[in-house]
C-alpha cells in the first residue's frame, strides 16, 4: 500500500510539477516541505517523511523540481536554475494551500531553503539543512560535476548499485548491499523496458558553467536571513561539500542553529539511519 498521496501542480510556464504528501493535509501542526539535491527526487525523503508524519499531527510534502523525478523536463536546460526552482516551490506552496512550513533541504534544496525568507519570510518556520551551508567546497563540486549526466546506463538495478558503489564508496564506506540497491532504485527509473536516469541529464550543462578555478560565491547573507527561526544542520562526517569549519561557523553566526554529524556518511546523508531520523523528528517536534 502506497504511504503517500501523489499531487500535481502547474508551473507559471506550463510544466507539470510533482509532489508527494505524507499524512493528512488538515493535520494541525506546521507541515514539512522536503527539497531534494541537484539530481535527486522525492524518494530520498521517504524514510524521514514516514518518521515525521507517523505521529499523525503533521503533514510532510516532498517536491520534485522541474527536470527531476515525475515532474516535466524543461525544454530549455537554462531553466534548471536555483531562482526558478525557488519560484516553482513557492508557487507549489500556494497551489497546495501551504501558507507556512518547516523546510528540509538536501544540498541544492538547502540552498533554496536559504533563499525562501528573502522572498517570503513568513512562509518558513524552521529549517533543516542537509549537508549544505553558505560555503561550498569546490573539491566536492568537481567530484559531482565529473559524474552528473555521465554515468553509464545499467541494464539492471543490481548493475546500477555496483556503479553507484564504485563512484561513492569513499563517501559511504559502511553502506550495505541493500543500501546501494536502494540508491540505484532512486537514481534510475524504468522506461520502455530500460533504466534511465531519474533526472534530465542536461542538468550537467549548468554545472559546466561554474568556473572552479575561481573562488565560489558565499551565501552568508542568505544563511543569516534564517536568524528568526530554528535551524538544524546535518553534516556527513565524510562530506566534501560542507566542511567542518563552515558547519561550526554556522552555529556561531546563528543564535538557534544546532549541528548534528552523521557518522560514516558523506554528501549527502541518506536520511535512513535511526539516529539521524531521531534527531530530525526531535527538531521538528519542537516546532508547533
Amino acid at each position: 500500500m502506497q504511504e503517500w498521496q501523489d499531487l500535481f501542480t502547474t508551473s507559471q510556464d506550463g510544466l507539470r510539477l510533482y509532489a508527494r504528501r505524507y499524512g493528512s493535509c488538515i493535520a494541525p501542526k506546521t507541515p514539512v516541505i522536503c527539497l531534494p539535491g541537484l539530481t535527486r527526487t522525492t524518494a530520498d525523503f521517504h524514510e524521514a517523511a514516514v518518521a515525521i508524519s507517523s505521529a499523525g499531527e503533521r503533514a510532510v510534502y516532498a517536491f520534485d523540481y522541474r527536470g527531476r523525478g515525475r515532474s516535466d523536463f524543461d525544454p530549455d536546460w537554462r531553466n534548471y536554475d536555483v531562482k526558478i526552482e525557488l519560484s516553482d516551490v513557492l508557487d507549489q506552496m500556494t497551489a497546495l494551500q501551504i501558507p507556512e512550513a518547516i523546510f528540509f533541504g538536501t544540498s541544492r534544496g538547502g540552498m533554496i531553503t536559504m533563499l525562501v525568507p528573502i522572498l517570503r519570510p513568513a512562509a518558513i518556520k524552521g529549517a533543516i539543512l542537509n549537508d549544505v551551508g553558505p560555503v561550498l567546497d569546490g573539491k566536492g563540486l568537481a567530484r559531482i560535476r565529473n559524474y552528473v549526466g555521465k554515468i553509464p546506463q545499467p541494464g539492471t538495478f543490481a548493475e546500477g548499485a555496483a556503479i553507484i558503489k564504485r563512484i561513492s564508496s569513499t563517501q559511504f564506506p559502511n553502506l550495505d548491499d541493500a543500501g546501494w540497491e536502494r540508491q540505484a532504485r532512486r537514481s534510475w527509473v524504468e522506461k520502455d523496458g530500460k533504466l534511465v536516469p531519474a533526472y534530465d541529464t542536461r542538468i550537467m550543462k549548468t554545472l559546466e558553467l561554474i568556473d572552479l578555478e575561481q573562488p565560489l560565491p558565499t551565501l552568508w547573507p542568505q544563511f543569516e536571513a534564517l536568524s528568526h527561526i530554528p535551524v538544524l544542520v546535518l553534516r556527513g562526517a565524510h562530506s566534501d561539500i560542507l566542511s567542518p569549519q563552515t558547519a561550526v561557523e554556522m552555529t556561531k553566526r546563528h543564535p538557534r542553529c544546532a549541528l548534528y554529524t552523521v557518522d560514516y556518511e558523506g554528501h549527502a546523508p541518506l536520511l535512513a539511519d535511526a539516529p539521524t531520523l531521531d534527531r530530525v523528528t526531535e527538531f521538528v517536534a519542537a516546532i508547533a
